[in-house]
């Protein structure tokens, strides 16, 4: 039971009776009254044991974007339901109106457009309605919570599909879809066509121009249905914040653009999220739901405490197939003692697969290498007193530390990325905005050179 503003107003007028008539009982004879007539709302009021409730949304959301749904409420009981209703889902699922007004007839029902605008990925769930009902004086109201579960996957942003038109175009160039015609390392024949201006003329077949008498032109596209394997890395290295959100969320970006793009290719995508073991998987996603998919899965990874398993990828990836395929281990390279077991893995996998690993780069430690100051960061302590062989009060003096530390920092990882080259991997290292794209480039070579 829950009572309103207007009864708390009646009570109050209980103070009238005692201060013209100079007695208490009158104004409790004033309360008695107002406390029947709130328990008489009460009785009257619809019966929520009568009261259902009905959902129509999405199963996923994409964070950062809306998705509509409707909440129905169904009045099966004899009296009227003069509804106040509240959603009880997580804050970060973003709804709105946070309540929902409505008056339902006996044997009715009506629909409550809702909105969701979620900010974090991730599953969120609600549990149910909690619906409030007033009686006909709106003095009282009944409550209840109507179970109603439901639940609400939100997928990652994938801000980087910008850069997908410009990779497809480059693919389709390859693919002979344009008027240019490329051949390459790992393309096959496709097909013979007349020769128009522009055409390269080493695609000239002379045969089958003297057959004709005509100019004919081969065209070559990428070899297809290869297999590209993708291991997200979902341990501690995912746990580290760049640019004030953590690397798991580039390493999310970097296996949907690419997975986007070999589906789009005509490769198969598969993918791996591991740490200390396997968390999700996705085997045999097609060109049409491969972004669903891997969003869905990607969406319920979250970086962990432990260690990432990086001996078991060689198995993971014999059991998807045995034939040369491309695997992308998307993680980062920070230093010899974090990478020892990912730089300890390479050379088994690329005896036989083309690898790429990728490297994210912190361009605070990068400013600061370069003796960039960092916005809104204070003047230096200058307690430790003088640095010899520097000018003294110089920026040098004040930031020498610092710049020492992130410049063994970037060593470090440019010593870490030498080992993984000499093992035959591939490294693409970049800030978060630059490793997606640059992982899809690194894939479009592969393709041009024949290395897939």
């Amino acid at each position: 039971m829950a009572v309103s503003g207007r009864f708390v107003a009646l009570l109050a007028v209980a103070i009238v009776p005692v201060v013209l008539l100079g007695s208490a009982w009158a104004g409790v004879a004033w309360m008695v009254v107002v406390v029947l007539a709130a328990g008489l709302d009460v009785l009257l009021a619809a019966d929520l044991r009568q009261v259902r409730v009905e959902r129509r949304m999405p199963r996923l959301a994409r964070r950062g974007t809306t998705a509509d749904g409707t909440l129905v409420l169904v009045n099966d009981g004899s009296r009227t339901l003069r509804a106040l209703a509240r959603d009880m889902w997580e804050p970060s699922a973003g709804q709105t109106p946070r309540r929902l007004r409505a008056t339902v007839p006996s044997g009715e029902r009506r629909a409550l457009r809702v909105r969701f605008a979620p900010f974090r990925r991730g599953r969120r769930s609600t549990t149910g309605v909690a619906v409030r009902t007033a009686g006909p004086l709106g003095l009282a109201a009944r409550q209840r919570v109507v179970a109603a579960p439901a639940e609400l996957v939100v997928t990652p942003p994938f801000r980087s599909r910008r850069h997908l038109p410009s990779r497809l175009a480059r693919l389709r160039e390859l693919d002979g879809e344009t008027t240019l015609q490329l051949r390459g390392h790992g393309t096959e024949f496709d097909s013979l066509r007349d020769y128009v201006r522009g055409d390269d003329v080493r695609s000239i077949d002379w045969r089958a121009t003297a057959r004709r008498q005509d100019l004919v032109v081969r065209t070559w596209r990428p070899e297809r249905d290869r297999r590209v394997v993708v291991v997200v890395d979902g341990g501690r290295a995912g746990a580290g914040r760049v640019e004030d959100e953590p690397r798991l969320d580039t390493f999310i970006e970097t296996a949907l653009l690419l997975g986007a793009l070999a589906s789009a290719a005509g490769d198969r995508v598969d993918l791996v999220v591991l740490d200390d073991g396997v968390r999700q998987r996705v085997h045999g996603a097609t060109r049409t739901d491969v972004v669903r998919r891997f969003g869905e899965a990607l969406a319920l990874a979250e970086p962990g405490l432990a260690a990432t398993d990086w001996a078991a990828v060689p198995g993971l990836v014999d059991a998807v197939t045995t034939s040369r395929s491309l695997v992308v281990l998307v993680s980062s390279l920070d230093s010899v003692g974090a990478s020892a077991d990912l730089l300890a893995v390479l050379p088994r996998l690329t005896r036989r697969h083309a690898v790429v690993v990728t490297s994210v780069t912190d361009p605070t430690v990068e400013r600061m290498a370069d003796g960039v100051p960092e916005p809104g960061r204070a003047e230096p302590d200058r307690r430790g007193g003088r640095v010899p062989g520097l000018p003294s009060g110089s920026g040098a003096e004040r930031d020498v530390y610092r710049r020492a530390a992130a410049t063994r920092t970037l060593l470090d990882a440019d010593g870490v990325g030498d080992v993984a080259r000499r093992a035959g991997a591939e490294v693409v290292r970049g800030t978060p905005e630059q490793v997606p794209p640059a992982v899809a480039d690194a894939y479009v070579r592969a393709k041009a050179t024949g290395r897939l």
